[in-house]
């Protein structure tokens, strides 16, 4: 119970996600919008790494790590975030969010590649479900999906991308054996930061000349993306991953759509719809039934300890 109200939490803060991009977009570009908020994010991190090696038994570290770390932040992080919306900048948003439908599949094929996961039958009709209540949500325009040539290499980028996430889901857990979630997440972020700043530097280098010239808007679009996106949903969901399967908690990610919908209808004034309503719904059920139904089924069938 406590492992899905975590998952429910990270959703609805990632949901402002794309609030937030919408806030910050006329004067920060898309590198920036990344690296700040997760710079800013792991500097808040630092102290509850301190704070847990103080009162958490030490265990087995390996030199090698510093490079799972950087395959985290190289292979999952950056293309979760940053390629994804360069992606989209080169294709259509409707072809955008039907190719991040993938993401569950890629994160079960990873996870049974890397945790030797299964895709039972209650998980292909959550995924199901959920495929259809984002469709709903989406509002997509079938006539104008466009997957030719002209579209060809940003279709590439955001499929890239929902490799990455997908990565960082299955993959991460593994990580998870030898560090605490906080600090899997720190670490990450300062392979992230080790990437991330040359690249920032080089290609937005006139982002930092305007920061004393950001509206009021701007630094609460980074203010919620700092604390919420980067920091709180992610300690969170790292939280959730060590007690659920990777599966489980890649299927809950479409809670972003139910609760983003509303979000964007109250602060930016979106149309929120009765398909979309009906679909958020949908979304909604398939979680519950991937998260609280499962887990209960499983417990009931687990063998009872013999007393001795």
């Amino acid at each position: 119970m406590r492992s899905w109200l975590l998952l429910f939490s990270c959703n609805f803060m990632w949901a402002l996600q794309f609030t937030c991009i919408k806030l910050v977009q006329d004067q920060v570009g898309p590198l920036f919008t990344v690296w700040g908020p997760m710079t800013l994010a792991t500097l808040m991190l630092y102290p509850l790494v301190r704070l847990e090696s103080k009162s958490a038994p030490s265990l087995e570290r390996r030199s090698s790590d510093i490079l799972i770390f950087l395959l985290l932040a190289v292979v999952g992080v950056f293309p979760g975030q940053v390629i994804i919306t360069w992606g989209t900048r080169m294709s259509l948003a409707s072809n955008a969010a039907l190719l991040m439908l993938t993401l569950p599949v890629s994160t079960a094929f990873l996870a049974l590649l890397f945790l030797h996961e299964k895709m039972t039958p209650v998980r292909w009709i959550s995924f199901g479900l959920a495929i259809i209540g984002v469709l709903m949500c989406s509002d997509v325009d079938f006539r104008a999906l466009n997957f030719g040539k002209g579209y060809l290499y940003g279709n590439l980028l955001i499929f890239v991308g929902t490799l990455g996430s997908a990565f960082y889901n299955s993959y991460g857990k593994k990580i998870l054996e030898r560090y605490s979630p906080t600090e899997m997440l720190f670490l990450t972020y300062l392979a992230m930061f080790v990437v991330m700043t040359p690249l920032t530097l080089a290609k937005e280098p006139q982002v930092f000349a305007a920061i004393p010239h950001f509206s009021l808007q701007t630094w609460i679009g980074l203010a919620l993306l700092t604390f919420f996106h980067n920091y709180l949903s992610m300690v969170l969901f790292l939280k959730a991953l060590k007690q659920l399967d990777a599966i489980q908690a890649a299927l809950s990610n479409y809670l972003i759509t139910f609760f983003g919908i509303p979000i964007a209808a109250i602060w930016l004034k979106e149309r929120l719809t009765l398909l979309g309503i009906v679909g958020g719904v949908l979304i909604l059920g398939s979680t519950l039934l991937i998260t609280v139904w499962e887990s209960r089924r499983a417990s009931a069938y687990a063998p009872v300890p013999e007393s001795h």
